[in-house]
């Protein structure tokens, strides 16, 4: 079975999914609500982690988090099976409550926190739970939105900041969410290979300093990164080999026969 890719460094920002076993529930009650948010708290104290934003939902989770140290995987095992051992002696269960390896994205910088944390708050909405985000207890968006008051462990101030100081940054944020369905399609264009959240160029830095060259059969996406080339770097090489100015095949209103052939390789390399 391929196994996710997992970066992890210092300081590194996560978007963090986990789903029930076959869809099922993974919370039947607020008081098992209540277990999940008290792991966090755990989870945060044991492993240095900061929860920047989440929200429960009744067969899955979505966090965004800073790892201080470089222990992503640790940290969501814990999680993921001190969570699952209570929830199961609590309802005389057995076996996996969460399906199989939980999907983590890596986040590129706060600004790209920000467009997260609105679509992880907007979930109860999309899910048909409440009309009114604030309705729904189970997440950050509260103290967000509204500067409820929040537990110590959620670092709010990451992506708040973005806004200034004050009370302003609540209504900040809430019209920031009003303005994310018209928003939301950049997202997915800015996600890299399922699993990076940012620009070409934070790419690369990965790429550079946490991928090795050396393939690893039982992690595709690794590979995938690792082998996958700029289309300006094929244009370049092949243009050259073809002795092709690419220039003059852009400017040209008809390309000459003799260019054809070449231009067809292109493409084909392409």
């Amino acid at each position: 079975m391929a196994r996710p890719l997992r970066i992890e460094y210092e300081g590194a920002y996560y978007h963090l999914l986990s789903r029930g076993n076959q869809q099922q529930t993974v919370s039947l009650s607020d008081q098992d609500r209540r277990t999940f948010l008290e792991s966090l708290v755990r989870l945060s104290e044991r492993f240095k982690v900061d929860i920047i934003a989440y929200v429960l939902m009744d067969n899955h989770y979505h966090m965004l988090i800073r790892t201080i140290r470089a222990n992503l995987s640790k940290a969501m095992q814990w999680l993921g099976s001190t969570y699952t051992r209570i929830y199961n002696l609590r309802h005389s269960r057995i076996g996996h409550l969460f399906q199989g390896r939980f999907k983590s994205i890596l986040v590129v910088n706060k600004p790209y926190l920000l467009q997260l944390s609105c679509y992880i708050h907007r979930n109860p909405l999309r899910g048909g739970l409440v009309q009114r985000l604030i309705d729904y207890p189970w997440s950050s968006y509260p103290a967000y939105a509204y500067n409820r008051k929040k537990p110590d462990w959620l670092k709010t101030d990451l992506i708040l900041l973005q806004f200034g100081k004050g009370s302003k940054q609540h209504i900040a944020y809430r019209e920031k969410m009003q303005r994310y369905a018209a928003e939301k399609k950049r997202i997915w264009e800015d996600i890299k290979y399922g699993t990076i959240y940012g620009s070409e160029d934070f790419v690369k830095l990965i790429k550079k300093k946490y991928l090795s060259d050396d393939p690893k059969v039982d992690v595709p996406v690794h590979n995938r990164i690792v082998n996958d080339v700029e289309i300006d770097e094929i244009i370049a090489s092949a243009s050259a080999v073809f002795n092709i100015d690419i220039q003059r095949l852009k400017q040209s209103l008809r390309i000459v026969k003799s260019d054809m052939i070449n231009r067809d390789m292109l493409v084909y390399a392409l």
